[in-house]
């Protein structure tokens, strides 16, 4: 004789499957009811531990880029990874409703040199890349190679290999990679100009300051962190709120999770004083 517990859980996933397809003959109007935002959710503690979904989609996206997208054209690369992701499946990359925040503070900065840490697959370096001015540059941390990989795979398609230096590390791994970026990237006293922060919620605020601490940026530097409300990052949120007009000023930019309407996030743009 069946469980009960059985029969309920082959309900609900009668249920869900259904939800689905009945989502996508309708054209997807409901964000969450997709195969692939499932899959992202199930595979959250992977996620957390190897910075990857687990189901292939890092890699499917570069082979996308590759097949869809005009090479040397850094425009329809970043048209073709938001396709990617409305259209086969969901990332966890700023997104275009947010990416046009940090266009705007990345143009309002005119940076030189530009820190990134969570490179993922290369979305939001490229859309720096694409609005900073033509002689600033950019160094990305990411503490999976396989992530690296394939973002320095769509860096070089999109025709801005030599402006974007991909990192394989973690400002938090003990001194190592902080090391690497002083002795080996250039990334020194007062050098650094502009930080987006798009990794691991926990370390935002830890990183954050070892980079002050470094000594790394100067007044005016701007700090612009992506997801603060959703996944979330209270203890960043709750800093940058005590600092408020004393070590920063902040802009918190009301926004949506990327690549839907429903969730709600925030965005923070924050200005170094000294």
């Amino acid at each position: 004789m069946t469980s009960r517990p059985v029969v309920v859980a082959t309900f609900a996933a009668a249920f869900v499957g259904a939800a689905v397809i009945a989502n996508r003959l309708a054209g997807k109007p409901v964000p969450f009811l997709r195969w692939s935002v499932i899959r992202f959710a199930l595979g959250a503690r992977r996620l957390l531990g190897e910075g990857q979904v687990g189901d292939g989609r890092e890699e499917a996206l570069a082979a996308h880029v590759v097949a869809t997208a005009r090479r040397g054209d850094i425009d329809d690369v970043i048209r073709a990874i938001d396709d990617f992701a409305h259209t086969r499946s969901f990332l966890m990359n700023v997104g275009d409703e947010k990416g046009e925040i940090l266009d705007a503070a990345v143009r309002s900065a005119r940076p030189a040199l530009l820190l990134e840490l969570g490179t993922y697959c290369g979305y939001s370096a490229l859309r720096m890349a694409r609005v900073m001015p033509p002689d600033a540059t950019i160094c990305t941390v990411e503490i999976n190679p396989a992530n690296e990989a394939i973002a320095r795979r769509i860096f070089e398609h999109a025709g801005v290999g030599e402006r974007i230096t991909s990192v394989v590390g973690s400002i938090g791994d003990g001194g190592e990679t902080v090391k690497r970026l002083r002795n080996e990237y250039g990334i020194d006293s007062g050098t650094v100009d502009f930080v987006f922060v798009d990794h691991l919620k926990s370390a935002y605020l830890p990183d954050l300051l070892r980079i002050v601490d470094e000594g790394w940026l100067h007044p005016g530097s701007r700090v612009v962190a992506d997801n603060v409300k959703f996944p979330g990052a209270p203890d960043y949120l709750a800093y940058m709120r005590s600092e408020e007009g004393g070590r920063w000023r902040t802009t918190e930019h009301p926004t949506h999770v990327e690549y839907q309407r429903v969730l709600r996030d925030l965005v923070l743009e924050s200005e170094y004083q000294g």
